[in-house]
């Protein structure tokens, strides 16, 4: 940790850029060659951004080779455990009901499987975010105010508008099923009246996104191959319907699964 006003200076500049911020994040699950970063930021200023995090003491750089330093690491660290040591207390919020099931049609990705809506009241509002370490598969995104939660291949979102899409379900019976555990398993947190504490973030592998692709290197995407894809896909640069292939039948599942980890990321 730097301990002189320059030194904090320093680390304050690396940080107030928003592609400095990309890179650092881009490294926290591990080191990356000076190309894969190149292929997220650019050539042209990629020398310049890592200077500067390497004056910093954020990131260290080997041939070619870059990784968070050990001061990078506890930086970023520290950065999450401020967000995650604060407690919630829930205990105004009221016990929700599930509205009937509607719109039931069949999933896009799959015609086998169904997709539905319902409504949750009350809405849930600014709660939802609190929910997220109720289930083990679940992510909240604050852009959306939505938490997405997977159960085995069924993925339910909820919006903070009450809005509740369910989809990959077989029939309205489990769609039903499902709606009543989701709606139990929050009534009984909110009756409890303070949210459990946040649990580590699912952390998605660049490899687990690049496995799920056709592996095909069409190039269709506009991308080199599906390697160079799958990293913009990991830095947010590119959505996931580029990738044409997957709209092909046989890419289906691939699709569906795809679709969820990018919404971890």
């Amino acid at each position: 940790m730097p301990e002189n006003p320059n030194e904090t200076k320093l680390v304050n500049f690396a940080m107030a850029n928003s592609t400095r911020r990309k890179i650092i994040n881009f490294l926290e699950n591990g080191s990356r060659s000076t190309g894969e970063i190149g292929e997220i930021i650019g050539e042209a200023t990629l020398d310049f951004h890592l200077r500067i995090l390497q004056q910093a003491g954020l990131a260290e750089l080997e041939e070619e080779t870059v990784k968070l330093s050990e001061y990078g690491k506890k930086f970023l660290k520290n950065k999450t455990g401020k967000a995650e040591e604060r407690t919630a207390d829930f205990s105004q919020a009221r016990p929700v009901e599930i509205v009937e099931i509607r719109q039931l049609s069949p999933c896009i990705v799959d015609s086998s499987k169904l997709r539905a809506s319902a409504n949750m009241v009350p809405p849930p509002g600014g709660i939802l975010k609190l929910l997220e370490p109720l289930f083990p598969r679940s992510n909240y995104s604050d852009g959306k105010n939505s938490l997405i939660i997977q159960k085995g291949e069924i993925i339910t979102t909820i919006y903070g508008s009450g809005k509740i899409s369910i989809r990959m379900i077989k029939n309205e019976n489990e769609a039903k099923e499902e709606l009543e555990s989701l709606k139990s398993t929050i009534n009984a947190a909110i009756a409890k009246g303070v949210a459990p504490a946040p649990r580590k973030k699912v952390r998605v592998e660049l490899m687990e996104l690049y496995k799920y692709l056709p592996q095909t290197n069409c190039g269709k995407c506009g991308e080199q191959g599906c390697y160079s894809f799958a990293i913009k896909l990991m830095a947010r640069q590119i959505a996931l319907d580029r990738c044409t292939l997957l709209k092909e039948p046989e890419y289906a599942n691939n699709q569906e699964q795809l679709q969820v980890l990018a919404d971890y990321i």
